[in-house]
């Protein structure tokens, strides 16, 4: 079965391109969803990791995790609305 070609939202291309994400038409959104979780997860335990270096207070982890999941966004909106149908 052939996959269905899909568009990006502009908004979701908007918030990929600043994680120097570039999906196609033909690239499948729970790939990039994974991808982009995977990014997340490993930029949360570089933060843990200086945390324990002492590059910073505890009292500054909370925030800065916080302000680390604002930018990624995507990751709390339904996968489904990442694209619409490409009818060209």
């Amino acid at each position: 079965m052939a996959a269905v070609p899909r568009r990006y939202t502009e908004e979701v291309l908007e918030e990929l391109r600043r994680h120097g994400v570039a999906p196609t038409s033909a690239t499948d959104p729970q790939l990039v969803r994974d991808f982009l979780s995977a990014l997340y997860r490993y930029e949360i335990r570089q933060l843990k990791a200086r945390l324990l270096a002492g590059e910073f207070r505890q009292a500054e982890y909370a925030p800065r995790v916080r302000a680390l999941r604002r930018g990624y966004v995507l990751l709390s909106i339904p996968l489904e609305t990442w694209t619409t149908r490409d009818v060209d």
